[in-house]
């Protein structure tokens, strides 16, 4: 018995012929062009959907040189602050009705170096990232000359043209400080981070606020560490050794890691210790207790950096785009 021949896919000529109208007029409507009139539009997607007729928009946009994936590259997404940076800025970006395509590069700068030229060969219409520690500063000049727009989030990588969005580090670390020496605290400590520019932000606030009420800035209570629930652990059992009443944490995970110390220690953060973090993730709200910290909004952050990246793929000629975050000190029961 002969065997059957398969069947020959639908295409885009099949379709024009079924609506009567050329293949470049279905290609118009298939791309959701204006320029088509509601009625010829109509008709052509009903023919396509009678003949089962599946567009194949990646082919489309290869052919074309375009594409609407934004690429997404987070250094850490493992501190929840990355996590709701990227559904503030996803959210944007899925309404201008692009697709989010995320890598993760674990502060690793050869594996972030691999996945941009990935994100390259991809054909990706525009670049969202949060540089690993030790990014070079040429990084945006070498991005712009591959055609890719870019914008840069949370650090900067020193002077450039390259649009930025990030927060006023150094102005929240000042407040959060600022609040525990006018509670009466002198000796107060600075827990997490090993290095960056957001590092040296953060601790200029910390000693300006020292500065402003005449406290002497004391190295043994500035105590690195990753910037990790495991470093808040260990800065914070190294800090109670020194008989320090009060501290900044880097950022909240740390602060977690410094509440977990504090706890084990028959401790409690408010009461017993005054513990302040910084970017005011969801859980800082509901952790036992709630966590003081620096809210830097960064659902917010993430709107913002995928607004500008929006505007700069519309019009490259943009001037240079900057959102710098307000810090807003959020005083909860752990200070």
């Amino acid at each position: 018995m002969p065997r059957s021949s398969p069947a020959r896919p639908v295409t885009i000529h099949d379709v024009a012929a079924a609506a009567h109208v050329s293949k470049s007029t279905v290609s118009l409507v298939l791309n959701d062009s204006p320029l088509i009139p509601q009625d010829t539009a109509q008709r052509v997607r009903q023919a396509a959907a009678k003949l089962g007729y599946v567009y194949n928009r990646r082919a489309s946009q290869l052919r074309g040189g375009s594409s609407n994936t934004i690429a997404v590259v987070i250094n850490d997404l493992m501190n929840p602050f990355f996590a709701e940076i990227l559904v503030g800025l996803e959210r944007k970006l899925v309404d201008a009705g692009y697709t989010v395509l995320m890598a993760h590069t674990n502060e690793d700068v050869r594996r972030q170096d691999r996945v941009l030229q990935t994100m390259r060969e991809q054909g990706a219409a525009g670049l969202l990232l949060c540089p690993a520690y030790g990014t070079p500063s040429s990084l945006p000049q070498q991005v712009r000359r591959w055609g890719i727009p870019m914008v840069v989030m949370v650090r900067t990588l020193g002077p450039g043209s390259y649009d930025f969005a990030g927060a006023d580090n150094e102005r929240g670390v000042f407040e959060a400080t600022l609040h525990l020496l006018d509670a009466g605290h002198r000796r107060i400590g600075f827990l997490g981070g090993q290095t960056g520019i957001v590092l040296e932000q953060r601790l200029k606030g910390y000693k300006a606020a020292l500065a402003a009420r005449k406290v002497k800035p004391n190295p043994a209570l500035m105590i690195a560490s990753k910037p990790n629930r495991e470093g808040g652990y260990d800065t914070m059992q190294a800090l109670l050794k020194t008989k320090a009443t009060a501290a900044i944490c880097y950022n909240d995970v740390v602060a977690f890691g410094a509440l977990a110390a504090l706890g084990e220690r028959g401790l409690r953060a408010g009461a017993d210790f005054a513990l302040v973090g910084f970017d005011n993730v969801l859980d800082a709200a509901h952790s036992n207790p709630p966590l003081s910290t620096v809210d830097v909004h960064p659902g917010q952050l993430g709107e913002h950096a995928a607004g500008f990246l929006l505007g700069r793929i519309t019009d490259p000629s943009l001037a240079r785009q900057v959102y710098i975050a307000e810090p807003t000190l959020r005083i909860r029961q752990s200070a």
